[in-house]
């Protein structure tokens, strides 16, 4: 199977590339290979797709017949439940982390502060120095070894979660394993000192808590397990994992509507993005009412327990969100002062495209850092990720405490406050937040201020205190966060970056606020000017608009933001897309997942489904023998095979001379494409180039001899079964004694069924005997068909001694006999978007007589395999 992935198009398995073999560009090309950007060679792994398209057989329809109204509402009752559940548990979990973060931070600063305090005048800062190392390792190495137990925890899941709304299973992304090491390892990751947040981890723990709840089973802990006769299905599992996104968005921010739109924009399949900016429609497939309802509860809860945790007082409801923004507002009687002005939207623009710009170059950089990882660090012992994070760790800290001691300016606790200032600096405001570290008592220390605070904290400071912050400090804390964050995102620790992204941002913002008031002299309110760079920044990494808008108006209360934040983030989206993608996108990509984007790009549409679709296929009969249906099980990979019956003779029913006739409409033969013909289309395109090994790898060999019409005609056709598929036999290809026809020979198309299906009914017996009528087979409730979801048993589970190999199994019951299917013509945008918006996994491609001659997959469809096919149309024609 590995050196057939190397074939491209071939079928024979003598073609193969051998090791160290050199190609021309040309042969490379036909062969669907490229190596314009070795560089971007990286450790890959094959992803499964989710089976979201329903399976209407036989015991789903049983099921939808005795669906009343009374059941009908019950389960949508139910529904609703979970989706309260999964709201209240996420708002928990953020009450959790919020906790634990702020009782190790508390502890860590007041510790640390006393020892600079007293050091300072002692002359022994070194030990403050490494008081803080040694709680900020600590931290540090707690959240590493968890992710050494579970590696999927690391990083946001952000890119994890989206791959899987998309349609991709990746492994372990939603077990219960990967939610504790996820959310404990981020609060000792966040109380480390390490520049990364909170509120990414808490979307993928919500998904997570979807996930599980709606399934009220445990893998990891087996005994866990319910009798829940709903929601067993990819489709509903999905939704539930949407929804809890959702929650984990509004816990965050406080932003319920903006956790609903940033699940249908960075996750679902039906969602018009496009549309979305000039209407908002209900989305077919779920209501959005669920996924609002679950990020409402999750936002209730949460700001329920920590306004009573934090201020004493139940039911007051003040603190909606982990990261608070705080209120802006201009001072009572202050005339002049305005949040922003129809001239500050030219300079929103430009900051929008400096944003853009510094976005760029943080994925850029990043991006190079995580290629370096999977190559030097990640196939190396496990240790040595704990040691990098160290290292990061370390010189964070160090920089940290030297920039605060080196770098910051000791200025005045009375600064004056501007008459264009809109909040002043009050006593109360700088007494709980400053820093005096090594300056005297009247004086604070600007840059250990935003260091030696929780970013949370900086964020406030930088969005509501006046006149506080030097350029310089600004300026350097700017490059210095950068660096450290960027270096940062993608070590093994749970890891958010909204956080470290809004907080680069605001001192960004807040630098140019300072600049237009010092030096222009102009009337402007610095907190705007620092959440427009938050925003442009924020924009510009992870390249969202409509969710981000709406995220950071609910954070802020304040809907007279919503232009210049909108206008903003645009711009920096679009200057960013012109240098590369949004980071999440670049992760997934250098991960390998087979990522569908929203559309397809214009010129896909001189290719159509005959040119991407793949004619080596592996068919199954309505009725099989469990030999062969274990033998395919065995030896293949694929996860849905076309229920087929050889037409061979049937053809001659229905042929008059050169015209086939079917439903009164006449179809020339030679213009009915065939398996066989299209192979050898694509075979031809191969002799034209001069490798030997290519003009002959497609040469017909002469056909078998007929079989004796005496024989068994059962036994007839299972022994041709395996002709097809040289790879089901290595050591007796086909090649040598088949023709091209007798490889590809027609197949009147009935359905498809799913691995998971065959192995379900081999392993409960579901066969009957030659001499019986397939009647006698046992019959399957739909119950029994998906007991066993999400963990379907494996093929090599089967017992075989148990099995009557002669048996045969009837799978019309239970293949969906009417699945999407596209014609050998069909553009690539038309298959695209059937794929995409109706989530599919297996597309059969089925021509005009009803012959199944392709399939398409989540495989044929991603932008290199579509680009790699563009460019041999161009070489063909």
């Amino acid at each position: 199977m590995l050196k057939m992935a190397c074939c491209g198009s071939c079928v024979c398995s003598r073609c193969c590339c051998r090791d160290g073999e050199i190609r021309t560009p040309e042969e490379l090309t036909i062969l669907g290979e490229t190596r314009e950007d070795e560089d971007e060679i990286l450790p890959r792994k094959d992803y499964e797709s989710l089976d979201y398209d329903r399976c209407i057989n036989e015991p789903y329809v049983e099921v939808l017949e005795g669906l009343d109204n009374k059941k009908a509402k019950k389960y949508e009752a139910v529904k609703w439940i979970l989706v309260f559940a999964i709201g209240v548990s996420t708002g928990l979990i953020g009450v959790f982390v919020d906790f634990f973060v702020h009782l190790f931070t508390q502890v860590k600063f007041k510790l640390v502060g006393s020892s600079v305090e007293e050091c300072s005048e002692n002359g022994c800062l070194a030990l403050s120095l490494l008081e803080l190392l040694a709680f900020n390792m600590a931290f540090v190495f707690i959240a590493s070894v968890l992710v050494l137990i579970e590696p999927v925890a690391a990083g946001s899941g952000i890119p994890e979660i989206k791959s899987y709304l998309n349609g991709v299973k990746i492994p372990g992304i939603v077990r219960l394993r990967t939610f504790v090491c996820k959310a404990v390892g981020v609060l000792f990751a966040v109380a480390g000192g390490l520049f990364v947040g909170k509120e990414g981890p808490m979307i993928h723990s919500g998904a997570i808590v979807g996930a599980g709840l709606s399934q009220f089973q445990s893998i990891t802990f087996k005994k866990i397990h319910f009798q829940f006769p709903y929601f067993r299905s990819d489709r509903d599992k999905r939704d539930f994992v949407s929804a809890g996104a959702a929650a984990g968005v509004a816990a965050a921010f406080g932003a319920p509507i903006g956790g609903t739109l940033f699940s249908l924009e960075e996750g679902c399949s039906f969602w018009n993005q496009a549309l979305t900016w000039k209407v908002v429609r209900r989305w077919a497939g779920k209501s959005p009412n669920h996924l609002l309802f679950c990020s409402m509860s999750a936002t209730f809860t949460l700001n329920f327990f920590r306004s009573g945790i934090n201020y004493s007082k139940w039911g007051s409801f003040q603190l909606p969100g982990l990261l608070n923004f705080g209120e802006f507002k201009c001072l009572d009687g202050d005339k002049q002062c305005h949040l922003w002005t129809a001239v500050d939207l030219a300079f929103f623009v430009l900051m929008g495209l400096v944003g853009g710009l510094l976005g760029a170059l943080f994925n850029c950089v990043n991006k190079r850092l995580a290629k370096y990882r999977m190559r030097n660090v990640h196939p190396k012992a496990k240790f040595i990720r704990v040691l990098e994070s160290l290292l990061v760790c370390m010189v964070t800290t160090v920089v940290v405490f030297m920039a605060s001691m080196t770098l910051g300016e000791c200025r005045d606790l009375t600064s004056p406050v501007d008459n264009s200032t809109a909040v002043p600096v009050t006593n109360e405001d700088v007494n709980s937040t400053i820093r005096q570290f090594f300056c005297t008592n009247k004086t604070y220390n600007d840059m250990a201020t935003l260091f030696f605070n929780p970013q949370e904290i900086a964020i406030y400071q930088l969005f509501h205190q006046d006149a506080t912050f030097s350029p310089v400090t600004l300026s350097l804390f700017f490059v210095l966060y950068f660096l450290l964050s960027c270096w940062t995102y993608g070590v093994s620790v749970p890891s958010g970056l909204f956080v470290p992204s809004l907080l680069c941002g605001a001192s960004l913002g807040r630098l140019v606020a300072n600049v237009l008031k010092m030096n222009l002299g102009m009337h402007i309110y610095s907190g705007t000017f620092a959440l427009i760079g938050a925003a442009a920044f924020l924009g510009g990494v992870v390249r969202m608009t409509i969710s981000l808008t709406v995220i950071l108006i609910e954070s802020t209360n304040e809907i007279t933001y919503g232009l210049p934040i909108m206008i903003t983030l645009m711009v920096a989206k679009w200057t960013g897309d012109f240098f590369n993608k949004g980071i999440y996108d670049i992760h997934i990509h250098l991960r390998g997942v087979p990522l569908l984007e929203w559309e397809t790009e214009v010129e896909m549409d001189k290719l159509t489904a005959s040119d991407i679709m793949e004619p080596n296929l592996t068919y199954v009969y309505p009725h099989t023998r469990v030999q062969s249906l274990v033998s395919i099980l065995r030896t293949t990979v694929y996860h849905a095979f076309p229920v087929v019956t050889e037409n061979r003779d049937n053809e001659k029913e229905f042929m008059k001379g050169n015209i086939l006739i079917s439903n009164n409409i006449r179809f020339k033969k030679t213009s009915v494409l065939t398996r066989a013909g299209e192979q050898r289309r694509r075979c031809q395109s191969m002799k034209s180039y001069p490798s030997s090994e290519l003009r002959n790898v497609c040469d017909e060999r002469p056909g078998t001899e007929p079989a004796d019409e005496g024989r068994d005609i059962l036994q007839q056709m299972l022994e041709r079964r395996h002709v097809p598929y040289p790879n089901l036999y290595p050591d007796q290809s086909p090649s040598e004694e088949w023709s091209m026809e007798e490889r590809f020979r027609p197949l009147t198309f009935h359905g498809l069924i799913l691995r998971s299906q065959l192995v379900n009914l081999l392993i409960r017996g579901v066969c009957y005997t030659e001499n019986q009528s397939s009647a006698s087979q046992p019959r399957l409730s739909y119950a029994e068909m998906t007991e066993d979801y999400p963990r379907f048993p494996d093929i090599h589970d089967l017992d075989l001694a148990l099995l009557n190999p002669r048996m045969i199994v009837d799978v019309t019951p239970y293949m969906n006999p009417s699945p999407y299917t596209v014609s050998p013509n069909t553009h690539v945008s038309q298959v695209f978007n059937l794929f995409r918006t109706m989530g599919l996994r297996h597309l059969p491609v089925v021509n005009a007589v009803g012959e199944i001659v392709g399939i398409i997959t989540r495989h044929n469809l991603t932008h290199e395999y579509l680009m790699a096919k563009l460019r041999q149309h161009y070489i063909t024609i």
